[in-house]
């Protein structure tokens, strides 16, 4: 069983809907990432996705771009954050890790090579935000061969036809983005997302998390009474932000996110949602 299946089958289990934060690799640098990593685990984190820092995002809003940009001038790489990860799991071999970013830097890395490292470095899955579904052989083929999921978008303008599209070859959950547009510029409407999310489970039995426009931990609790898994980025990540802006050590920085991700995870775990999908 992948970790990723385990993890969705425990809190099925348990009734409890998964905290899923998100932050960029070698944000603000590689040692403050690695300690926030690290300990995401013990601060409420069931799931975590990492963003693979690029020059020109398509998905993102200008926090995480800036993000990105922070952990490219510290010198961040794909090599170096497959090491990241490797290091993690020397002392974390549950909680599931999951990389969110642009197809560029695992095309130049090679898609066959980055599958392999990334399997053997300890990687779950894979979100790739500008590669389709009638194209993702390319990446998702070699993935499956190492065990490694391919994780699908879906949006409100996803449609049936889409949908079925979509469903065919995804593996691990279903990421439904609540809004149409970028990360951290907007929010959601519950009434919408409920809707979206109940046509996609008569389509599917993968978990289906969401992410895009949760900022607070009221917002993530709202959205884990009834989705399967709630993600947090941008608001994260402006915590690392500001604590950068505000000159803080590393100390009080790492205490303020975690403090931060402690509150969200709460408020998760404690929605109890009526079923959760697993």
């Amino acid at each position: 069983m992948s970790r990723i299946v385990g993890v969705f089958a425990n809190l099925k289990k348990e009734r409890r809907s998964a905290f899923v934060p998100f932050i960029t690799a070698g944000d603000p640098d590689s040692d403050t990432f690695l300690e926030i990593l690290q300990k995401l685990p013990a601060n409420g984190a069931d799931v975590i996705e990492i963003g693979v820092p690029f020059s020109d995002p398509m998905a993102d809003g200008p926090t995480n771009q800036a993000s990105y940009l922070r952990a490219l001038a510290a010198g961040m790489s794909v090599v170096k954050l497959l090491e990241l990860v490797r290091r993690f799991r020397k002392t974390n071999d549950e909680t599931p890790i999951v990389l969110m970013g642009a197809y560029n830097p695992i095309h130049a890395y090679g898609t066959a090579r980055f599958a392999r490292d990334a399997a053997e470095a300890g990687v779950d899955g894979l979100l790739v935000v500008d590669l389709p579904v009638e194209e993702d052989d390319v990446l998702r083929l070699p993935a499956a061969s190492q065990g490694i999921d391919m994780i699908r978008f879906l949006a409100p303008t996803t449609d049936d036809e889409r949908l079925r599209a979509v469903l065919d070859g995804a593996t691990g959950y279903l990421y439904y983005a609540s809004i149409a547009g970028i990360t951290g510029t907007k929010t959601y409407a519950e009434s919408d997302v409920r809707a979206s999310l109940q046509r996609i489970r008569r389509a599917s039995k993968l978990p289906c998390v969401v992410g895009f426009g949760i900022r607070t931990p009221e917002q993530a609790g709202e959205i884990a009474r009834f989705a399967d898994g709630a993600v947090v980025g941008s608001s994260i990540v402006a915590r690392i932000e500001n604590g950068v802006a505000k000159g803080l050590g590393r100390a009080a920085l790492v205490a303020d996110v975690l403090d931060f991700c402690a509150a969200l995870a709460k408020s998760v775990h404690a929605a109890r949602p009526a079923s959760v999908v697993g």
